[in-house]
C-alpha cells in the first residue's frame, strides 16, 4: 500500500498509522501500524542493514505490552531455489533474539505477521508436496519451532488444534476455493502475554489479499497500566 493509502485508511479507521517503508524498491517489503493509542515508542531497527533496508521489523510499545510486526523473508528467492534460505534463517535469529530482550526486560511481548512458513503437516493442505520447498523445509520449521520453545505460544493453534486453517492461498486454479491452502500468518504470544489473549481468530471469507485477516483480542489489562 501507498504512503497515501496509508493516510487514507488511517482517516477512515480514526487512528494513528506508523509505517516503515522498506528500502529496497516500492511494494517489495515492509511493514505498518495502524493504532488509536499513540505507542509509548516505535522502533523499526534490529540494527542488522542487511535486514533493516528491507523494512521487515517494527516494535510498538504500549505499556508493558510490546508489539513485534514482522514480514519475514521468503526464502524460495528469485529462482526458486531455496537461495535465500539463509537470510530467512538469520533474520529469525535476530528477531528472535530482540525479543527475548524485550521478554527479560518484563515486557508482555507479541509477534505477528507473514512468518512465510508452515510449522506443522496440519499447517498445509498439501504437506508431501511440499517438503523441498521454501515455507516448509525442516529447517525453516526448525526456526520457527525455537519461538515455541522459547516460550511463546501460537495462539490460534492453542484454541484450534484441529486442520484446515490456513492463511494464504495461491490465486489462481480456485485454490481459496476448494481451501487448498497455507497457515504462514501467525499471532505469538510470550507467557506474560498469552495470559491476556481472550480470542484468536483468523477471516478467511474476508478477501482483497491471497491472505486473509487474522488477529487477537486482548484484555486491557496487559498493558499493565494504572487505571
Amino acid at each position: 500500500m501507498r504512503e497515501e493509502g496509508l493516510r487514507e485508511v488511517s482517516r477512515a479507521l480514526g487512528c494513528l498509522c506508523r509505517g516503515r517503508a522498506g528500502g529496497t524498491g516500492a511494494g517489495y517489503s515492509g511493514v505498518g501500524l495502524f493504532s488509536r493509542d499513540v505507542p509509548d515508542r516505535v522502533e523499526a531497527s534490529l540494527g542488522v542493514p542487511e535486514f533493516d533496508r528491507e523494512g521487515r521489523f517494527q516494535l510498538a510499545w504500549f505499556g508493558r505490552l510490546a508489539i513485534a510486526n514482522v514480514y519475514f523473508p521468503k526464502g524460495s528467492g528469485r529462482e526458486r531455489d531455496n537461495s535465500r534460505v539463509p537470510y530467512k534463517l538469520d533474520f529469525h535469529a535476530a528477531v528472535l533474539e530482540r525479543l527475548e530482550r524485550a521478554r527479560r526486560s518484563g515486557a508482555r511481548v507479541i509477534v505477528m505477521g507473514d512468518f512465510n512458513t508452515a510449522h506443522e503437516a496440519l499447517d498445509l493442505a498439501r504437506p508431501r508436496d511440499n517438503v523441498r520447498n521454501s515455507g516448509f523445509l525442516p529447517e525453516e520449521r526448525e526456526a520457527f519451532t525455537r519461538y515455541l520453545d522459547a516460550g511463546f505460544v501460537d495462539t490460534f493453534r492453542r484454541e484450534h488444534p484441529e486442520g484446515g486453517h490456513y492463511t494464504w492461498w495461491r490465486q489462481w486454479g480456485g485454490a481459496r476455493e476448494r481451501n487448498v491452502g497455507w497457515r504462514i500468518d501467525y499471532v505469538l504470544a510470550s507467557a506474560a502475554a498469552a495470559r491476556h489473549v481472550r480470542r484468536s481468530f483468523l477471516l478467511p471469507r474476508v478477501r482483497g489479499s491471497d491472505h486473509c485477516p487474522l488477529g487477537v483480542d486482548l484484555d486491557p489489562a496487559v498493558l499493565g497500566r494504572a487505571k
